[in-house]
């Protein structure tokens, strides 16, 4: 019995355990060797997430731990008042400066330019954007990776509006909030994708710094317009669902005003 062979877009797992044992167990060394071959880059701004980064953080170490992935995690802090940078280089005393990284600014310069200034410090060949609060679960991070693989994507982007997925210990204004700025966007934009104010997203870096260079948004809004001009950029994008939970600690930072700024 022959391995599904060294293209790992060809190693379809589930066909595989429907086939036996042995040809399963080659299709997992495929898709592991696959996967240590890339580096994984997840960029967290924070800002006012003291009780939640060193949570978020042991989870996200665990899941690559388990996937025996490089990886490396760049926080990006903004001058957080309640300590967050302390506790990130806890962290990073803890799990070790090459897969903690520690590069805070100088003041609360926005989600969309922590982002910029953090995929300048990614030395993966894929980037993972992740909020930092525990809505975005790490254990969902095995499901972007296969996705990439299966058709070797450009973008993979977590949703909780198909089946699957969904949210839980959201508010009523919460889910209105989500539900208007996404069918206001689909009304207008026609979007491929079903959730474009999710922001748990992987992309190749190279595809995410060609993005970049058009978007103009610097808020929250930003996720909606990277997902819009990677679709007209014809790069290809997956879906994968998840579950968003409300954050453990601290207050929401986006509202109703986001979403007539990206309307803008």
């Amino acid at each position: 019995l022959r391995p599904c062979g060294s293209n790992i877009n060809k190693c379809d797992i589930s066909k595989c355990n429907s086939n036996g044992e042995r040809k399963s167990r080659l299709c997992r060394r495929n898709l592991l060797r696959a996967l240590m071959a890339h580096k994984y880059s997840v960029l967290l701004p924070t800002y006012n997430e003291k009780e939640n980064l060193p949570l978020i953080v042991t989870l996200l170490v665990k899941e690559f731990e388990n996937l025996k992935v490089d990886y490396e995690i760049i926080i990006i802090d903004d001058s957080s008042p309640d300590g967050t940078l302390e506790a990130a280089k806890e962290l990073q005393r803890i799990f070790g400066e090459k897969r903690i990284i520690l590069r805070p600014r100088p003041g609360k310069l926005g989600l969309g330019t922590a982002y910029f200034f953090g995929i300048q410090h990614a030395t993966g060949d894929f980037v993972i954007i992740m909020d930092a609060d525990l809505s975005h679960h790490p254990t969902f991070l095995p499901d972007f990776i296969r996705k990439q693989k299966e058709k070797d994507y450009d973008v993979v982007t977590g949703t909780r509006y198909v089946q699957g997925g969904g949210v839980s210990g959201w508010n009523l204004r919460r889910k209105l909030t989500s539900r208007v700025a996404n069918f206001i966007a689909r009304t207008l934009l026609q979007p491929v994708a079903s959730d474009l104010t999710g922001s748990y997203r992987l992309y190749k870096k190279a595809v995410l710094r060609r993005i970049m260079d058009d978007v103009e948004s610097k808020g929250y809004t930003f996720q909606m317009e990277m997902i819009i001009r990677a679709q007209h950029l014809k790069f290809t994008i997956a879906e994968v669902p998840i579950t968003f939970v409300d954050r453990f600690y601290g207050e929401s930072k986006l509202g109703p005003m986001e979403i007539v700024e990206y309307l803008k």
